[in-house]
């Protein structure tokens, strides 16, 4: 489907690159959102990406699928993007030694929760181990297809992953941590 609008757009019709940005635009945020940890400076990076695409889509190769592609794009514009916010960004730091909240208590919550609690775990987490989960687990892409993506070699891709779960869990048991002390707190 995508060589059809690609086709389309480099003929001449703007209109049919509305195709991409239905396609790929909450993609795309949560690819930007991963990486600045910031709402407004990831509307800006897919807006920005977007205009790439169009503006060099006559370079596109077809090496690899159109969606690599620009999701390559996303994933640099967020990475410079990252580089000029010059304010400092406060990660998770996996220090901890007392753990209230074991992984079934993770595993029980309901659905909406579970997205609360990951989405907020994220946040936590340094944007190469946000993106990099995010890519594998949530966007169900391969370890060869988050390479081609990122620029990263499978070894580093695999490590990043790797920690990233680890990092994660404790995110999580962090969160949960604190929200089972506050409702303790408010029972008192």
């Amino acid at each position: 489907m995508d060589d059809f609008y690609i086709r389309k757009v480099l003929a001449g019709d703007k209109d049919a690159f509305r195709y991409f940005l239905n396609q790929y635009k909450d993609m795309a945020f949560t690819v930007a959102m991963s990486v600045v940890k910031d709402e407004f400076a990831a509307q800006e990076i897919v807006q920005d990406s977007f205009v790439k695409v169009f503006i060099h889509l006559k370079r596109f190769n077809k090496k690899s699928s159109f969606r690599t592609w620009f999701y390559r794009i996303v994933v640099n514009e967020s990475l410079m993007r990252l580089k000029k916010l010059e304010r400092e960004i406060i990660f998770f730091a996996p220090d901890y030694k007392d753990e209230i909240v074991d992984e079934t208590a993770i595993l029980s919550l309901q659905k909406d929760e579970q997205n609360h609690l990951i989405n907020e775990a994220l946040q936590m987490l340094l944007p190469k181990e946000s993106l990099v989960l995010r890519l594998f687990y949530l966007q169900e892409e391969s370890i060869k297809q988050v390479c081609e993506i990122t620029g990263w070699t499978e070894t580093n891709t695999k490590v990043l992953l790797h920690r990233a779960r680890k990092h994660m869990l404790m995110a999580c048991k962090k969160i949960m941590e604190v929200q089972f002390k506050n409702v303790s707190n408010d029972n008192k």
